[in-house]
């Protein structure tokens, strides 16, 4: 479990190319894996996008962090579901929670799938198509709603009718514990009821129940089922004497439950019962694969965005022309500040240049509110524990 929490934070950071774009990749590398490994790391290569104007840039930047906060929740909500329908099983949560066909913790395939899906788009940064993953990340939500809704419908129905096969023998449903013969039926004079006795009070029981009223019929008694603390007793009589039984039985904690006989309502509740045991276990299956699916491609729209947004950072933080190297890290959880500091001391020297090209009245990346902590390079933090569990 520990190393599992190790494995879930990845930093995506860059730095502008030194000589090379190969030589920034080789000191950040070395630097972080010499001494002791303070990260594992790997090249993320983002392609060559147009760059349009400044202002552009400073818009895309904006809309890239509503967009990343936007598709980031839908993951977590795809990956809580699945959580939630998976019920016992939530150990292999994870291993369900796969991107792209790989384990969602191993990265490799991350650069590689943003290098080959970016030739789905304009090579224009102008024309990146927000619109186009915002709508498929927009349907894969709405699609969740509709069939969380349908899914949760049908399991909460069940929970309530198994609550109300399981309950107390006050409350619980007794078609699978009363049969015809344990009643009279059809008497105009004679009535069956059934009485709730506590273990305890039995003997009693057994004592008095003839005599709580007049035209009690003798020896009509018998223990239908017991739960923990109590039996369920039938007993027959006259229907006038009804109310005086009821009232006298109370006195001595004997519970006479209002119920009639009803084999369609009983044959009724047990196929109901039936119905939406087989109905939630058809439905499992499909659900599982669905969230799946949909969770990978969710995840990999996410790390689009969090690409996008390096580059144009990146741009607005080293400026033109494009020249800076991404670099996926994936730090020790043991020696995190440790790496923090190792980055600093690599970066620092980019403050001064970062200012020089930016505006001043323009809002820095890395300080807008969705990124409190400011940084020398470009860093986004991509946070693969996305389990809340209870």
């Amino acid at each position: 479990q520990d190393k599992d929490r190790k494995m879930t934070e990845f930093w995506l950071i860059s730095a502008p190319g030194e000589k090379t774009c190969q030589q920034t990749w080789e000191k950040l590398h070395a630097a972080t894996t010499k001494n002791n490994n303070l990260s594992t790391n790997s090249k993320f290569n983002i392609p060559d996008l147009k760059v349009g104007t400044l202002d552009v840039l400073v818009g895309l930047s904006d809309e890239l962090a509503k967009l990343d906060a936007f598709v980031e929740s839908v993951v977590k909500k795809v990956a809580q579901y699945m959580a939630d329908v998976l019920e016992d099983s939530k150990d292999k949560v994870q291993e369900n929670l796969l991107a792209n066909g790989g384990k969602m913790l191993t990265v490799i395939y991350l650069s590689f799938e943003i290098k080959n899906s970016f030739k789905n788009y304009s090579s224009s940064l102008d024309a990146v198509p927000f619109l186009f993953i915002f709508k498929g990340v927009n349907q894969i939500d709405n699609d969740l709603k509709a069939r969380a809704s349908a899914y949760n419908n049908l399991k909460g129905n069940l929970q309530n009718l198994e609550r109300k096969n399981a309950g107390s023998l006050l409350t619980r449903s007794l078609a699978d514990i009363v049969k015809k013969e344990d009643f009279v039926l059809d008497s105009e004079y004679l009535v069956t009821l059934l009485v709730i006795v506590p273990k305890l009070n039995y003997n009693d029981w057994v004592k008095q129940y003839e005599t709580l009223a007049e035209m009690v019929v003798p020896r009509s008694s018998n223990v239908l089922f017991e739960d923990q603390d109590s039996y369920l007793c039938n007993v027959t009589l006259f229907r006038k004497a009804v109310d005086d039984f009821k009232h006298k039985a109370r006195e001595y904690k004997f519970m006479v439950r209002d119920f009639q006989y009803n084999e369609e309502e009983m044959k009724a509740d047990k196929e109901e019962m039936n119905r939406l045991s087989t109905d939630k276990k058809k439905q499992f299956g499909p659900l599982v694969r669905w969230l799946k699916v949909n969770f990978s491609e969710a995840f990999i729209a996410w790390i689009h965005v969090k690409a996008l947004r390096v580059f144009v950072e990146s741009v607005l933080r080293y400026g033109l022309p494009v020249n800076f190297q991404a670099m996926l890290l994936q730090p020790n959880k043991k020696t995190m500040k440790k790496l923090r500091e190792v980055l600093y001391d690599l970066y620092k020297h980019l403050d001064s240049s970062a200012a020089a090209i930016i505006d001043a009245t323009v809002d820095i990346p890395g300080l807008n509110l969705s990124q409190q902590e400011y940084y020398p390079y470009v860093y986004y933090k991509i946070d693969c524990n996305l389990l809340e569990f209870k």
